[in-house]
């Protein structure tokens, strides 16, 4: 009988290894495929950071990188590999694999021990008990971990392209805060000339002081838009800084002087919402969350009515008797609670996650129209300027200088013209960092590299 029950265990031991399968916690922890997606879809390098010779690595690859005037590009890489918020996200995807690889192990069993005295008569009791609801649903269970762990991966590859999408709009403000305040300088130093010449020619008689007060307003006025620029400059500096991950010696990187010029002719893009829906990792996530949900609804209705099913082998013995052998069965009655409360909740969290996969998908089709209508938007209004009014402006201020040096037009009219040109240049730099934001902006709500974009951008 003994050898029976012990047999009985065994085999019923060696289920739960069949069950458990040879999962293990690999070294990458999981996030091996997060860097390859990654690297497919925008061509950086995603690290995880788990020692002090990956952190050393990682130093040596940005500091290589910051050596040199960044691109955008370059910011992202930085982000990618130096962002500590980042490298934490990354570890969310070490969690997941720890709870499929939990998933696929059962519950220990339990060894009871049981010693009594009566009298002179000693019992002994002896009992091994195992979950046997544990090992019947540890498949499935297994199996909605499994798309947890997939759902994870798909989630920190999408938080990897929103930083860097984050990081590219950040480096192209900055930039264009940094040319701004080079031409705000250029136009303080032009209007100090001309309030000092102003003041010239009014002790001189030739000026009135209504033409010496309009020449020192401006002076003074782009005095204070150097200022605003040089604010701009450090708010925006800091904020990529930050991005990042960067600080100390780091922190003093060089950005170009200039932004990238107009890219030949926008994209003309088709069937855009289908490609956002297809392509956008946020989508698949959801997805695999709904598919998620509907597993665990599933094991809710399996386990609604037995939620505690244990089996052991029981052994008693007593002083001067022959030992006891047999089995305990431990089942729980579903005298009050029949599992419907649990049921309606997994139910309602399966139409929320329905819901909310049908509301991003929506919301993804609007973001993707939107996001191309801005684009051509953008492309359109710089090149206008490129092509039409700073042209023009140029025309003008050559014009109007030859003029002057033919003593036609005053000094005044040539110093109104440079005004009228600095507003149109300050126009064109707004409207050539609006549209490199604005590409950005269209390649993260496509999910997708745009067609024909360069795989990496060449430097100023």
């Amino acid at each position: 009988m003994r050898s029976v029950a012990a047999s009985r265990l065994l085999a019923l031991a060696a289920l739960a290894v069949l069950a458990s399968g040879c999962a293990s916690v690999t070294s990458d922890r999981g996030f091996d495929p997060v860097a390859q997606m990654t690297k497919a879809r925008s061509g950086k390098d995603a690290v995880l950071v788990r020692n002090e010779a990956d952190a050393h690595a990682m130093a040596e690859s940005v500091n290589a990188i910051l050596r040199q005037p960044l691109s955008a590009d370059d910011a992202v890489q930085v982000a990618l590999l130096n962002h500590r918020g980042l490298q934490a996200t990354y570890w969310e995807v070490g969690i997941a694999q720890a709870d499929l690889v939990q998933a696929g192990r059962l519950h220990n069993p339990s060894f009871g021990f049981k010693r009594t005295r009566q009298g002179g008569e000693l019992e002994i009791e002896r009992s091994l008990t195992a979950n046997i609801v544990n090992l019947l649903t540890a498949p499935l269970a297994r199996r909605i971990e499994a798309r947890r762990f997939e759902q994870a991966k798909l989630q920190v590859a999408n938080a990897i392209e929103q930083h860097a999408a984050e990081t590219r709009r950040a480096y192209y403000e900055a930039v264009a805060a940094l040319q701004g305040l080079a031409y705000a300088r250029q136009v303080e130093q032009a209007a100090e000339a001309g309030a000092e010449l102003a003041g010239r020619m009014a002790q001189a008689g030739n000026w009135s002081q209504l033409d010496l007060a309009r020449e020192q307003a401006f002076h003074a006025e782009a005095s204070a838009a150097v200022g605003r620029a040089a604010r701009q400059v450090s708010a925006a500096r800091e904020k990529l800084t930050r991005l990042m991950g960067l600080w100390g010696a780091n922190s003093s990187y060089r950005l170009p002087e200039r932004l990238p010029e107009l890219q030949g002719a926008a994209l003309e893009l088709e069937d855009i919402e289908r490609t956002a829906v297809r392509e956008r990792l946020d989508i698949q996530a959801a997805k695999l969350d709904t598919a998620h949900t509907a597993a665990s609804l599933g094991l809710t209705r399996t386990t609604r009515f037995i939620n505690v099913l244990d089996l052991g082998y029981t052994e008693t013995g007593a002083s001067g008797a022959a030992k006891a052998r047999g089995y305990e069965l431990t089942l729980e009655i579903p005298l009050f609670d029949w599992g419907s409360a649990r049921v309606a909740r997994s139910e309602a969290i399966y139409m929320q996650s329905v819901n909310k996969l049908a509301q991003a998908a929506a919301n993804a089709r609007s973001e993707a129209r939107e996001s191309y209508l801005d684009y051509r938007g953008s492309y359109d209004l710089a090149r206008h300027y490129r092509d039409q009014v700073i042209p023009l402006r140029k025309k003008i201020s050559d014009e109007t200088l030859l003029r002057y040096n033919g003593m036609l037009v005053s000094v005044f009219e040539l110093l109104a013209d440079s005004r009228e040109q600095a507003a149109a240049v300050n126009d064109y730099i707004g409207a050539l960092k609006d549209y490199w934001i604005a590409h950005t902006n269209l390649t993260a709500a496509l999910g997708a590299r745009l067609p024909g974009e360069p795989r990496k951008e060449t430097k100023q």
